[in-house]
């Protein structure tokens, strides 16, 4: 079981970004670190892991209406951290998934 990158900053731009919350960005960075203590436990089903990001994606648009509550909202600046986020998770594990696919129930 390989451990992820404990020197990887999840989300960075986003954090670095005022536009977003950082309350909110932390809301994302959960969802975000449940996908890696899955694939840390080992899983290689490539099925199974984009049920696992389906799962964090649909999430996270959930949050859409949250983020515009609070005067921001899930647009390019969100869509290339995130991208960049899942990228590096994909690499990292070794997972021969493409990011498009992995975040393909994103609505934002």
């Amino acid at each position: 079981m390989k451990k992820f990158d404990s020197d990887y900053r999840l989300l960075e731009e986003m954090y670095e970004d005022g536009y977003f919350p950082d309350f909110l960005v932390d809301k994302i960075k959960s969802l975000v670190q449940e996908v890696i203590v899955f694939l840390e436990e080992g899983e290689k089903d490539v099925g199974i892991i984009q049920q696992k990001f389906d799962g964090m994606t649909r999430a996270i648009n959930d949050l859409q209406q949250e983020f515009e509550e609070n005067d921001s909202e899930l647009e390019t600046g969100a869509r290339e951290s995130i991208g960049e986020t899942v990228d590096y998770i994909l690499k990292w594990f070794g997972i021969d998934l493409d990011v498009e696919d992995a975040l393909g129930e994103r609505d934002w």
